[in-house]
């Protein structure tokens, strides 16, 4: 019997560690070591890679030109070394330069006010003090007044900059020539990780000489900045706590 409170608190301590999930498990596992940078992998291996799909014009075909070197269809009369196939790279350029500042304000003011008697009413109305008190005068049965006000106000600021170079690789070709890029790039200072990943779809003409496009040049662009380590783990609210704010409504 003497066992009980024990195995009770040591039940209660695997629970709370099985609770805790991966995030716990990957932080013992990193004690004393920086966090691993993960290894170079192809994209469209990744269980979450999806081939992407997008609205397609037509199909045109083109006849030859008997006697001709340019060929229709063509970007330039040499051959074009900028990436525009399945594997080659191209350089993203990201710069992000966003602020708003927003504010709003409103004030509602109500006043309202009734009165209702019955001063005369078929000679009914010298019995209501006789039914209610003598305080009740038939003339001013019910009298109501109300007062409503209302202010609120709200203000949003946000500035957010950022600026990278990024490589990707081109992992689709779509059937009206853009193109699905795909850049990831991890970075590891003492111990902290920063991850970065861009994906998009690119025109194949957005790409400057240098193999480069700009990231505004970029449809359905995904951009992530983050990272995991040390300072981040200090500056995230622990799990338990994360539990706690979802759950209270108060």
């Amino acid at each position: 019997m003497r066992l009980q409170p024990q195995a009770n608190r040591l039940g209660m301590l695997l629970l709370s560690t099985v609770l805790s999930g991966c995030g716990s498990l990957t932080a013992l596992s990193e004690v004393g070591k920086p966090p691993a940078m993960s290894p170079i992998t192809d994209p469209t291996l990744d269980p979450k890679y999806r081939p992407l799909t997008m609205p397609m014009p037509a199909v045109q075909s083109t006849a030859p030109q008997a006697n001709a070197l340019w060929r229709n269809g063509s970007r330039a009369f040499f051959k074009d070394q900028r990436a525009a196939l399945v594997g080659d790279i191209v350089t993203v350029l990201v710069n992000i330069t966003d602020s708003g500042d927003f504010k709003n304000g409103s004030t509602t003011t109500r006043t309202s006010g009734q009165s209702m008697g019955l001063p005369n009413f078929f000679g009914l109305e010298n019995a209501i003090p006789h039914i209610v008190g003598n305080s009740a005068s038939a003339a001013n049965l019910v009298t109501s007044n109300g007062t409503n006000n209302n202010a609120g106000t709200g203000e949003l600021k946000r500035n957010e900059t950022v600026q990278l170079r990024l490589a990707g690789v081109i992992t689709q070709v779509l059937p009206n020539g853009n193109l699905v890029v795909a850049a990831r790039q991890e970075v590891r200072m003492n111990s902290e990780l920063r991850e970065l990943l861009v994906s998009g779809v690119i025109r194949p003409q957005d790409i400057a000489g240098d193999n480069t496009v700009a990231h505004d040049r970029m449809a359905e662009a995904r951009i992530a900045y983050g990272g995991r380590g040390q300072l981040t783990e200090v500056q995230t609210a622990r799990w338990g706590q994360q539990v706690l704010d979802a759950l209270l409504p108060f």
